[in-house]
């Protein structure tokens, strides 16, 4: 499915980074390491560099992440991008920032296991950021997967990551215009939180 999505030249979510990057970078130090989890055609992981984060994304799939690495080189960024899924992963390797966005194809029977995998993924005091849909989105239509149960809640995630000290958490409506998977009016979920030092 993932190979047919990102076949052919065009971004499906463009090239620009999803609107959630630029309102948390204050968030962001250059220098820091980031790990941007199954990033598609690169937007965000390219966006990430160019801030001066030392970035490593992956991707199963080798249409995006052949699309990542020429956007990469357009706009002279340096990420490490891997072909894999999130179960072939090491996430033994501890990062400043781990992002997740739009990363909802996990549903509510494996989710644990991936925050789990994120946890274990962020150094102490590292900063998580995580981004996608909350569940009346699938009433809107305009992106994500069309299950209710895939979505995120603010009380999820700060249950999800107890412990964690929360920056920021918001759920809100917007219009989104992030190429044709992302477009029209969404209902949003932003997190930013630093793990215990």
């Amino acid at each position: 499915m993932w190979e047919e999505r990102y076949a052919g030249e065009e971004y499906l979510f463009g090239t620009e980074p999803a609107d959630f990057l630029p309102r948390v970078a204050h968030w962001l130090v250059p220098g820091d390491t980031a790990l941007c989890i199954a990033d598609g055609e690169g937007r965000n992981s390219v966006w990430l560099a160019g801030q001066g984060l030392s970035v490593t994304a992956f991707d199963p799939s080798r249409n995006a992440v052949a699309k990542a690495r020429k956007l990469a080189a357009a706009q002279r960024a340096t990420v490490r991008f891997h072909i894999g899924d999130i179960d072939g992963w090491d996430w033994a390797t501890p990062f400043d920032v781990v992002a997740g966005i739009f990363i909802q194809f996990v549903g509510p029977e494996d989710r644990a296991v991936l925050f789990s995998r994120i946890d274990r993924a962020l150094k102490p005091g590292g900063i998580l950021l995580l981004h996608g849909y909350a569940p009346r989105q699938v009433d809107y239509g305009t992106g994500g997967p069309p299950d209710a149960a895939n979505m995120y809640t603010l009380d999820l995630l700060r249950g999800a990551f107890a412990g964690y000290e929360v920056l920021r958490a918001e759920d809100f409506d917007a219009d989104v215009d992030e190429g044709k998977g992302h477009s029209g009016r969404s209902a949003l979920i932003d997190f930013v939180a630093r793990k215990p030092g």
